[in-house]
């Protein structure tokens, strides 16, 4: 669920069902304490009447056996009834029947896996998210980069798991952060039923993290209230054993040997330019920069444009990327999303000869053939006549249509296939010379696509589509294409892919020995 947003928009409705079965839970327990109480109110006013009578009244024969019954029958009754077990009984069951459409322990991973990353990426304060806002420290101040028009704060609870998530994948430079707000909001509330965790559940972990981090005598300071609270605890009273014995063999340490770090990345060497590219439009010059960058009316030759032109931009010339203003519609647009969502499913990335979901790549996709729907067959004979290239399979691929989930991304990658790649792979598909992404909806923060070696980014542009070649004239990958989608702040973002291989283009897009080229 959490790969894409049409799921989690899926999930409300879900919430609304649910909603429905608590209040015919909650109607039936009305009626049923009414019923206690109006037994209550009875058998109260009888020893504030009736029995304060002289004890002729007991000797009444109705009297007594009313009493008599009522210890024998009544009582038994109101103690043992199965009223409220058939009630939330009749609840149970209408949550196991909604069960299948709702959230997995690997969505709730995945969601806050999502929070982690828009906090990274875009380097966002925690205290901020907490209050529901997004915000950026600039020159010493608080700078919020996006105002929703309905935000919502964060509980201790929500906080709580968030950290725990972090703490599980034993990642505590998140679960610090996070478990750090927990106890902050945890001490100024009382507890829930609804709640998962508690304030000694939120000291607990953050004393331990804070030991993973090497500040001990933060994690010491923290066990000790902890044992304020739960002062039989034999687990933490070991701990603060262990902690005051490693402060006395240890020199003390500088606060700044004890800030924060996250940890490097093995797999991500471009983390650093990746993000400053999804947080500004990197070095992108400005048309006036570079004169050799424009925006005009584009024909390409076709005569299928002659009388209605498509607006193009020069986004950028190493690597040739160009952005085409309203290539579709609105209603094409929400066509293609509509034929898609049936058949979407979690992201999957080449590994060798098979394909696997990955985290690097957080969204679902489904694929889409000309032959099935009309709009896609207009779609692609359009792209035709903008590039010029020959879009049918097998010269390329049918179109893929994609759907960001929470903090959806999809790290830097290469859309050809490179020196890694398996070689079977590369030919049985044929390289991919150019790629064609639509935009089909807008965003209201984040999902910009980067460019790293290249050093710019571009916005979502709704109805836009953006077009790249991926070799060079010779055949060769373009190393300046390695790109990225941002994570999604706010919105939900869908885009359409369309790859054209090298075979079926030999006469539309000529080879070169010149590799500049």
């Amino acid at each position: 669920m959490f790969t894409s947003m049409m799921s989690v928009n899926q999930a409300v409705s879900a919430e609304r069902q649910l909603i429905d079965h608590l209040r015919i839970y909650i109607e039936l327990e009305i009626q049923r304490l009414d019923d206690i109480k109006r037994f209550f109110s009875r058998v109260t006013s009888l020893h504030s009447g009736v029995y304060n009578e002289p004890s002729a009244t007991i000797a009444n024969p109705i009297v007594a056996f009313k009493l008599v019954k009522r210890l024998k029958s009544e009582w038994l009754n109101v103690v043992y009834t199965n009223e409220a077990e058939e009630n939330i009984k009749a609840l149970r069951v209408g949550y196991r029947e909604m069960e299948v459409s709702l959230p997995k322990l690997e969505d709730l991973q995945g969601a806050a896996q999502g929070l982690m990353r828009i906090q990274d990426v875009y380097d966002l304060r925690v205290e901020g998210l907490v209050q529901g806002h997004f915000q950026q420290i600039t020159n010493g101040h608080a700078v919020d980069i996006y105002k929703p028009p309905v935000s919502d704060t964060l509980s201790g609870d929500d906080c709580f798991l968030i950290g725990k998530v972090a703490y599980d994948l034993e990642d505590y430079y998140h679960s610090v952060q996070w478990f750090e707000e927990a106890v902050r909001l945890f001490r100024g509330t009382e507890w829930s039923p609804e709640n998962e965790g508690t304030l000694e559940d939120a000291l607990d972990h953050l004393a331990f993290s804070h030991f993973k981090t090497g500040n001990i005598s933060y994690a010491l300071s923290l066990s000790l209230e902890l044992l304020l609270h739960d002062p039989m605890n034999r687990r933490v009273h070991f701990n603060v054993e262990k902690y005051e014995k490693l402060l006395d063999e240890s020199p003390p340490i500088t606060n700044q040997s004890l800030a924060l770090k996250r940890a490097d990345t093995t797999y991500l060497r471009t983390r650093n330019v990746y993000e400053k590219l999804c947080q500004t439009k990197g070095s992108q010059p400005k048309h006036f920069e570079n004169p050799r960058l424009f925006c005009d009316y584009f024909t390409n030759g076709n005569p299928g444009l002659l009388l209605q032109p498509i607006k193009r931009e020069l986004i950028s010339l190493h690597p040739y990327v160009v952005l085409f203003h309203g290539f579709v519609t609105r209603p094409e647009a929400k066509s293609i999303r509509e034929y898609a969502m049936p058949g979407l499913r979690r992201s999957v990335v080449a590994s060798g000869l098979n394909q696997a979901t990955a985290e690097y790549r957080i969204s679902k996709s489904a694929w889409l053939k000309d032959s099935a729907h009309e709009v896609v067959g207009n779609v692609d004979r359009r792209i035709t006549m903008v590039t010029g290239l020959n879009v049918q399979p097998p010269y390329a691929e049918y179109l893929q249509v994609v759907n960001y989930g929470i903090g959806g991304h999809y790290e830097p990658h290469f859309d050809h296939a490179t020196s890694d790649s398996s070689p079977l792979y590369r030919l049985k598909t044929g390289n991919r010379v150019a790629t064609f992404m639509i935009y089909l909806s807008s965003v209201e923060a984040g999902g910009f696509t980067a460019f790293i070696y290249a050093n710019f980014s571009v916005p979502v542009v709704e109805n836009g589509a953006l077009f790249w070649w991926n070799l060079h004239r010779n055949g060769q990958g373009n190393g300046d294409t390695l790109h990225a989608g941002c994570p999604v702040i706010v919105g939900d973002k869908w885009v359409a892919n369309k790859w054209v291989h090298e075979y079926g283009q030999e006469f539309r897009h000529r080879c070169s020995l010149n590799p500049e080229e």
